[in-house]
């Protein structure tokens, strides 16, 4: 009856599992640790919701151990947050949760258990567990005597992002987990116990380590939710950029264009023959030819005959203005020689009629 009535409480704190989408935040986006069921930790700032360092939204819990942190007398020292999800057989769910270590994380060859699924029952290993060892981030499935399952770097100074697959079964043939990290599928699904008998479990968070650890050390988680699909966990892919084409080069109106560039040949503009002129055979005088007096161009540039020149009918050479043309002279010529032909023949006719 009394076990009965422990499960009845732990059901009334967390909403039913069985709705799609998004089943359950713990992301402290409330500021506080309230979303949680409860804590086991020795003092409040063991457990402190920051703002300085966050992965997503304004918060997230800052887990810091001490040596001797021991608030439930137990092995090992521990400050962490319990949320009581009691997965049942057969049921499937995603978690996301992301996870960093700081620079100054204590690196040490004993367990140090950040996040696990922790069977009802008080003692030994959890059935499912991400532990560090040394530098190295482990999952494991069944118990501490079960081989890891996975492993990757604690990489200080930058945050892992989980995303696990997990349906709950303590049969080692139904059960099986499913695991992404930083976006990348790095455990597909692999079969195994994840529940021990027909108990149920329950998540914690936080730092729980070997008490053989001396140095203070603190870790940091953010964002974890529950979910029935992938798609409600799983961060959308980055958009792609989109680039800006490069703008169409404006051709040079200057540029001269390719191809043969030397100078085109001078077409050679063909000689203008002047046309020849019909010799007209010039008049005799007495077996002679006349000889043609040379034309000059006149100085005077309206054509008058300078005081220097002749008169008309001179014989001056150094201009044609007011001399005797060349024409009227041959008429003359052939005047005078006419009436000399003529002269013997009138004498010879008045003597006939005498």
């Amino acid at each position: 009856m009394k076990r009965l009535l422990q499960l009845v409480a732990a059901a009334s704190l967390m909403p039913a599992l069985s709705f799609a989408g998004v089943i359950w935040k713990g992301d402290f986006e409330t500021g506080n640790t309230s979303q949680w069921t409860r804590q086991q930790a020795v003092a409040n700032s063991r457990l402190q919701v920051v703002t300085d360092v966050v992965r997503d939204g304004r918060y997230a819990l800052k887990a810091t151990v001490k040596q001797g942190d021991d608030p439930i007398n137990a092995s090992g020292n521990r400050n962490e947050l319990l949320y009581l999800t009691h997965e049942t057989q057969g049921k499937e769910y995603y978690y996301k949760w992301s996870t960093l270590f700081p620079s100054n994380y204590p690196v040490h060859d004993s367990w140090q258990v950040i996040t696990q699924w922790h069977q009802e029952s008080c003692c030994g290993s959890p059935p499912l567990e991400f532990f560090v060892r040394g530098d190295k981030i482990n999952l494991r499935v069944g118990g501490n005597t079960t081989p890891v399952l996975w492993q990757t770097s604690i990489d200080k100074g930058n945050w892992h992002d989980f995303v696990l697959h997990v349906k709950w079964s303590s049969d080692k043939k139904a059960g099986f987990v499913e695991l992404w990290h930083n976006g990348q599928h790095v455990l597909p699904k692999t079969y195994g116990a994840n529940q021990f008998g027909k108990e149920l479990n329950y998540l914690k968070m936080g730092l729980y380590r070997d008490d053989a650890i001396k140095p203070e050390g603190s870790i940091y988680h953010d964002g974890f939710t529950i979910a029935s699909t992938l798609e409600d966990v799983m961060p959308p892919a980055p958009a792609p950029v989109e680039e800006t084409p490069a703008p169409t080069p404006v051709p040079d109106d200057t540029t001269i264009p390719p191809g043969d560039t030397t100078t085109p040949p001078v077409a050679e503009t063909p000689a203008t023959s002047t046309p020849e002129v019909p010799t007209t055979p010039l008049p005799t005088v007495g077996g002679q030819i006349p000889t043609v007096p040379t034309t000059t161009v006149s100085n005077n540039p309206n054509g008058l005959p300078d005081a220097s020149e002749g008169v008309a009918g001179g014989c001056s050479a150094s201009g044609t203005s007011g001399t005797l043309p060349f024409a009227a002279a041959l008429l003359l010529l052939g005047a005078a020689t006419l009436r000399r032909r003529r002269a013997p023949a009138r004498a010879l006719a008045r003597r006939a009629k005498r």
